[in-house]
């Protein structure tokens, strides 16, 4: 990496903290209906941060949710082009009281800056943006084509991109794809995540009796809504975790012995995962299955939350009518979302318990995704990362799932390096989300090593 683009961002580090603070600042929850003009002002600081970093064609664009915002420059004849993605907005930071300092409110203790999205992705997509600030103010030019694709539905779904990026393969024609919403598999440690489960989210709603009953007149003749969805679930895995749905493992793609011989050779501590990362008593799962295994390459079934009957202070004995749950499957290589979907929905309708009605109700999804490490563009963002961080990097999967990785696959026919600088204890969708500083800083010297290698 060139020392003038090193000193550029050593001697801007308090401003971008300052900007990326303002970003944070802006609550903008895509979830909740009060914090619309909250979107789209995180929608205007991008546009205007783009414009600001040199970026030309800035655009606003509406959508039947939240905007995109879209930049492009494409001054580098002969070289390739990359988009960059990311989101602008962030999931609610409820329960409130767990944070420590306010959660739009950034703080900076022990070298972290705590704030909703700091992570997840405000400051991760940031890194992008003053990447190619740097880049221009050292070299008055890019050493790549860039194309700039932000949006503002990633924690709801994201249904208003994969739109529109389906309708727009030849305005956002590249050659690869750039998302810094991962992690890095441990603090030091550079990391290429080329591997993303997918994801079905579903509402399960089950109805029983046509309102609520008093269960002292009706109480072991009636039927219980929320009493049947809970045994409706509990049938949904055995004891040892394995899901019962019939074909669910099917189509399941197991991975190479040399990306499971990978696997082992990181430096993995299961105690230190149940006691640090996870906080329970024990770990669950698949018992023949190491843990990176469970959380990497095989299919998940849960369950995020149910709601109905009386839950307020004191006493109602009621016997509910409904009862709702949040219910999502994490899919893996060559699982199709269609079919575990369908299957799903067979599997409720054949196990709903007698007296119960159910009806399953798909509120998004996506297929699993596998980049190829042999990519040129996967070599040079090794290869960037290593010289930056002086570690080989290593190549992962994530048991997230990112979405747009394979709407660009599948519309654009291109794949995603996905190179994040966040860390496993940021907290991600929790209270005290954080973000190290010194990655935030190291991410943005990163990638314009990463822009300056594909150049050349």
């Amino acid at each position: 990496m060139s020392q003038a683009i090193d000193s550029f961002v050593s001697s801007n580090s308090g401003r971008f903290l300052e900007e990326l603070n303002q970003f944070l600042r802006i609550p903008s929850i895509s979830t909740s209906p009060e914090h619309v003009s909250d979107v789209a002002a995180a929608a205007e600081f991008v546009a205007s941060s783009l414009k600001t970093a040199g970026l030309e064609n800035v655009e606003i664009i509406p959508t039947e949710r939240h905007p995109l915002v879209y930049a492009d420059w494409l001054h580098a004849p002969g070289k390739p082009t990359v988009l960059c993605y990311g989101h602008y907005d962030v999931q609610p930071p409820d329960p409130l009281e767990l944070w420590h300092t306010p959660p739009f409110e950034p703080t900076v203790r022990d070298g972290n800056l705590y704030a909703r999205g700091s992570a997840d992705d405000k400051g991760q997509m940031y890194m992008h943006v003053k990447a190619v600030e740097a880049l221009f103010a050292v070299y008055g030019k890019l050493p790549i084509n860039v194309k700039f694709l932000i949006e503002g539905e990633e924690e709801v779904g994201g249904a208003s991109i994969t739109k529109y990026v389906a309708a727009n393969p030849a305005k956002l024609k590249a050659d690869v794809a750039l998302v810094s919403d991962t992690a890095l598999y441990a603090e030091g440690i550079p990391t290429l995540c080329i591997g993303l489960r997918g994801l079905i989210y579903m509402e399960v709603e089950a109805t029983g009796p046509m309102r609520d009953l008093h269960s002292g007149l009706y109480g072991g003749a009636a039927p219980n809504a929320v009493y049947g969805l809970i045994e409706l679930l509990a049938k949904a895995k055995d004891a040892g975790g394995r899901i019962q749905i019939p074909g669910f493992y099917d189509q399941v793609a197991e991975p190479a012995p040399a990306e499971i011989a990978s696997w082992k050779s990181l430096p993995f501590s299961e105690a230190e995962f149940l006691k640090k990362e996870v906080g329970a008593s024990r770990l669950t799962g698949e018992a023949d299955r190491m843990v990176l295994e469970r959380v990497w390459s095989r299919p998940t079934l849960e369950v995020h939350g149910i709601a109905g009957g009386f839950t307020g202070a004191g006493a109602k004995t009621v016997i509910p009518a409904t009862a709702t749950a949040k219910v999502s499957m994490r899919m893996v290589p060559d699982q199709d979302p269609d079919q575990m979907y369908a299957a799903f929905e067979q599997w409720v309708a054949d196990n709903t318990p007698a007296g119960i009605q159910t009806k399953v109700r798909k509120l998004s999804g996506g297929p699993a995704v596998i980049v190829n490490p042999e990519h040129p563009a996967i070599h040079q963002a090794a290869v960037a990362f290593k010289d930056i961080m002086n570690a080989d990097t290593v190549f992962i999967r994530s048991g997230g799932s990112v979405p747009i990785v394979g709407d660009f696959a599948h519309h654009l026919g291109i794949p995603t390096v996905m190179m994040g600088l966040g860390l496993p204890d940021d907290g991600l969708h929790s209270p005290n989300e954080k973000f190290k500083l010194d990655n935030f800083y190291l991410g943005i010297r990163t990638v314009a090593h990463f822009f300056e290698k594909y150049g050349a």
